[in-house]
């Protein structure tokens, strides 16, 4: 039998679609709640709203995700794997210590794998609302989540390949819609100047804190490392080119609705399906009901390998490992399924809405991107042996990025973000 993991690992066009459904099903989900987290937390719609938060989001998009991650943490392989303790796997020996670094950064991945299923299987049912709003979301997305955990033990072999056309579909849907609105309004591209978001920032008296909302669109970034076993660098590095040019390209097409819609825009908008045409409103929340089906399935097979992985550097008690499929890596661990499902179903009957989510989501991940950049410069500078002064730059940069980030989450603390906390040191 042929390696599945191996066959994926070579450059190939059939490789870089199977990467699409693997990779990005966290990231690329983000464009359902970020613009309509930005909305309720702005609490009004003004063009400096708009180009502030849309050049945030492009300029974390792209100094986060892919400066950080597709650069330069791709390049931090042990034996062909990525992720916080493989990461952690290649420095120890020098420094048995920083084990503490890697446990913080995995314990808040494993809360952020509760959340992402949570808040994209609810995002992507609350599209039905738009056609009638006696829609049960909440019992609907329960069951979503309880049959995708179900499934868990069989394996994802059979669904598993349809994942990567379905999200070059997904991913094309998003260009496609975005463009229409850049069209009607092509001055949103000026969102690309970072003016817009230092003015934003620094003139807008909730700017700051309005960060909080924005880092929800680099959420999936971590996944693009911890997947480097499954794709590949090359795979992962060319994938992402499309992946972050729909992405923006959609962003910048809310924002265009936005700017023409400026007077009819609630608390409760969400551009993202508003703007779509009415034929296309049903397909696109099926759509969006898949891509959240696969981003979740990212995230729970993400949390059995990162239990394996603990597992094997004796951070995490024995457990009974089965594999479902005679595809390497996928694995099922039933404790682990169960545990992640009961929290899923307990964090949808806690929030109910999407819109209370994003005040729990982004918080535990934030902490994780600090750890990772933590341990990134110790690597840089022990095993690489990269200039001091190349490492602390690299070090500064990303620690004041992050840091912003977490002070801006920790503001909806109260309002959320203390369930992550509370999985986190669980």
């Amino acid at each position: 039998m042929k390696d599945g993991a191996s066959t994926i690992r070579r450059t190939t066009f059939f490789s870089i679609i199977m990467t699409l459904g693997i990779v990005y099903g966290d990231i690329g989900t983000s464009p359902l709640y970020v613009m309509s987290a930005i909305i309720s937390s702005a609490g009004k719609v003004d063009e400096t709203i708009i180009l502030g938060s849309l050049s945030c989001v492009i300029w974390t998009l792209t100094l986060l995700t892919t400066v950080k991650y597709v650069f330069i943490a791709l390049r931090a392989d042990n034996h062909g794997e990525g992720g916080i303790f493989s990461l952690f796997a290649l420095i120890k020996k020098s420094a048995p210590w920083i084990y503490v670094i890697a446990i913080i950064g995995g314990a808040a991945i494993l809360a952020d794998g509760v959340i992402t299923p949570s808040i994209t299987v609810v995002s992507a049912t609350e599209g039905l609302l738009l056609l009638s709003n006696k829609i049960p979301v909440v019992p609907i997305s329960l069951c979503i989540i309880l049959l995708l955990f179900s499934i868990q033990r069989f394996g994802t072999k059979v669904i598993g390949n349809s994942f990567g056309p379905i999200m070059f579909l997904w991913f094309a849907m998003l260009g496609s819609v975005g463009i229409i609105y850049i069209l009607k309004a092509p001055f949103v591209l000026k969102a690309f100047n970072p003016y817009y978001a230092i003015y934003f920032l620094t003139s807008f008296k909730h700017g700051f804190i309005l960060l909080g909302a924005v880092f929800l669109a680099t959420t999936g970034a971590e996944a693009l490392y911890s997947d480097l076993g499954h794709c590949g660098k090359n795979n992962i590095r060319i994938s992402w080119v499309y992946v972050k040019s729909m992405l923006i390209i959609n962003y910048l097409g809310q924002g265009a609705w936005l700017m023409i819609n400026m007077n009819r825009v609630g608390s409760q908008t969400n551009p993202f399906f508003e703007m779509m045409p009415a034929w296309l409103l049903v397909p696109s929340i099926i759509m969006a009901t898949l891509a959240a089906i696969i981003a979740s399935q990212a995230l729970i097979s993400g949390a059995y390998t990162l239990i394996t992985v603990a597992i094997s550097l004796d951070l995490w008690p024995p457990l009974k490992i089965k594999y479902p499929t005679n595809i390497k890596g996928q694995m099922y661990l039933s404790s682990v399924n169960w545990a992640l499902c009961f929290a899923c179903l307990a964090v949808v009957l806690l929030f109910r809405e999407s819109a209370k989510m994003t005040a729990a989501y982004g918080l535990s991940i934030t902490i994780t991107m600090l750890m990772t950049t933590i341990l990134l410069s110790y690597y840089l500078y022990k095993i690489r042996n990269q200039h001091p002064v190349i490492v602390l730059v690299f070090l500064l940069v990303f620690l004041s990025i992050e840091l912003s980030f977490l002070v801006a989450n920790l503001h909806k603390f109260m309002n959320g973000g203390w369930f992550t906390v509370m999985l986190s040191t669980i």
